[in-house]
């Protein structure tokens, strides 16, 4: 509590009841003014990653909140918690306290997915936390090792996996997350198969297709970009409804299925990466939080390094992230059911 909240005579246990009379008079005036958008933040602020470092989730927290903490004029620390499918880090995030000092960013996996692929996890992704702002999507890409698949073209790719089943393996950066999903909804709409190759996060990964131990991954451009820039990796074709004007010459999957079957020309999904408070943090730090976002993404050298690394900034009020989130849990939830996916 500041000086200024109190008459300067009171002190010590005066100061103490005098704050406690003002509380039950007020209903919380007290202690939601110290930590109110005011005062906020007065010390570092760390953004918990329930993923490795490296993957894209990571370099999103790393990316923007370097950008917010300069603008707050505070440090903003990222840890990564990994394992247990995210649940390890989202759940410390779940427990922390609502005080607006212990943020998450999380992902699609861990708030559309995981609640929908899992009979029974250790967090609720609607109740325990307060959204901030949807900071990112970032388009999914098929990207293949040239040295490992003999093709150059997504249409020729489709035929090849066609004529050899089980023969084509992927990697994931874990069981029920979007790298996962995406190609199993591609199996499942083209009765095709393939070998699911799981890892813990997507830089170990990425990795390994680029070092030619697993063939082919369907990976958020946040980390295939450079590797596709090196040609060290091809990209096929993009799961995005639209081309990306950044790669106006590789087409959709909706496009190549649909010349396959008009049926399949919906075939469409894109990642993303959001900000969250544990359920309870004060509604001004959470408008704070949303503004530093916004403000972030909007500055023209955070832009253009996010959509250099394949993510588009989206920022926006905390509704919007609320709405899409359960929309997006309806969408994946009707995938993991058709497709009949199970978690490891």
């Amino acid at each position: 509590m500041s000086n200024a909240s109190v008459t300067p005579a009171f002190t010590g246990l005066t100061a103490r009841l005098a704050c406690g009379l003002v509380l039950l008079a007020s209903h919380g005036w007290c202690g939601s003014q110290s930590i109110g958008s005011n005062d906020y933040p007065n010390k570092p602020i760390r953004i918990i990653v329930p993923f490795p470092a490296g993957g894209p989730t990571d370099i999103t927290a790393r990316v923007v909140g370097q950008a917010m903490g300069e603008a707050m004029k505070t440090s903003v620390i990222v840890e990564n918690k990994a394992g247990g499918h995210g649940f390890i880090g989202v759940t410390e995030a779940a427990r922390a306290p609502a005080d607006g000092y212990t943020l998450m960013m999380a992902s699609i996996g861990t708030m559309a997915i995981n609640p929908k692929l899992h009979a029974s996890i250790p967090y609720d992704a609607n109740k325990d936390f307060a959204p901030v702002s949807l900071v990112v999507t970032v388009p999914i890409a098929l990207v293949v090792n040239p040295r490992q698949v003999p093709t150059t073209k997504a249409s020729d790719f489709m035929v090849y996996l066609k004529a050899h089943p089980g023969q084509l393996n992927f990697a994931s950066a874990g069981n029920g997350g979007s790298s996962h999903l995406v190609p199993e909804y591609l199996k499942f709409r083209t009765h095709t198969f393939m070998t699911h190759i799981p890892y813990k996060g997507s830089g170990p990964a990425i990795a390994d297709v680029v070092a030619g131990q697993v063939d082919l991954m369907f990976d958020t451009l946040l980390t295939s970009t450079p590797f596709v820039k090196s040609g060290k990796l091809k990209m096929l074709a993009v799961t995005t409804s639209k081309r990306l004007a950044e790669y106006p010459d590789v087409p959709t999957m909706g496009e190549v299925l649909g010349a396959i079957d008009p049926a399949l020309k919906d075939f469409e999904a894109s990642s993303w990466y959001a900000l969250y408070a544990p359920a309870g943090t004060p509604a001004a730090v959470l408008t704070r939080l949303m503004q530093e976002v916004d403000a972030a993404l909007k500055r023209p050298a955070i832009a253009k390094r996010l959509l250099d690394l394949g993510a588009v900034p989206v920022g926006g009020e905390a509704k919007r992230l609320a709405d899409f989130q359960r929309s997006e849990q309806i969408k994946w939830g009707r995938v993991i059911d058709a497709a009949k996916i199970k978690p490891e």
